[in-house]
């Protein structure tokens, strides 16, 4: 059908013949419309499918999105105190080297600016690790490219939609 060609009035008509009183069909009469692939010849799908031909795009993006979670606060808590908890049931002496140092507290109060650790270690070398890893992954996947246009894209949009609010808050003045 060419829905190009397709006025108001048939879509009304159409809708109008509709039996609106009649229950919706099953679920699994849409569900049965779908089936399983065919195997190719040497037996295997995974082939077709781009994400397991790169697991190590996939080990990637993954670390790539842990890295940028400790950048959240309360993340690098929780996460430093569940390896914590973890490693303390095995290990008592390691779980005790991995508790952050003491911060001063100066007339009963801590430092308002406080700096978080993960694992006793500060949180910039886990991001930094972390980042660093996950990069030399999207480089022997040879998906570094596809990652590179990816934030190329994401930067250019958060861009235009900055300068998209900025530009309509300078126009609604003038209406």
């Amino acid at each position: 059908m060419d829905w190009g060609n397709v006025t108001a009035e048939d879509l009304i008509d159409a809708l109008r013949e509709v039996d609106w009183s009649s229950p919706p069909r099953p679920l699994s009469e849409f569900f049965s419309r779908f089936t399983v692939p065919n195997l190719l010849p040497n037996g295997t799908v995974a082939l077709r499918l781009g994400f397991l031909r790169r697991p190590l795009a996939i080990a990637a993006a993954l670390l790539t999105a842990v890295s940028i979670a400790f950048l959240n606060d309360s993340f690098a808590g929780t996460f430093s105190e569940k390896v914590t908890r973890t490693v303390r049931q095995f290990s008592p002496h390691l779980a005790a080297k991995m508790r952050p140092p003491f911060t001063p507290v100066i007339r009963g109060r801590p430092s308002a600016k406080r700096a978080i650790y993960i694992c006793g270690r500060p949180r910039w070398m886990f991001v930094l690790m972390f980042s660093s890893v996950s990069f030399i992954l999207w480089y022997v996947s040879c998906g570094l490219l596809t990652v590179l246009w990816a934030v190329a894209i994401g930067l250019l949009g958060a861009v235009l939609d900055g300068c998209d609010i900025r530009l309509g808050a300078l126009f609604s003045n003038w209406a």
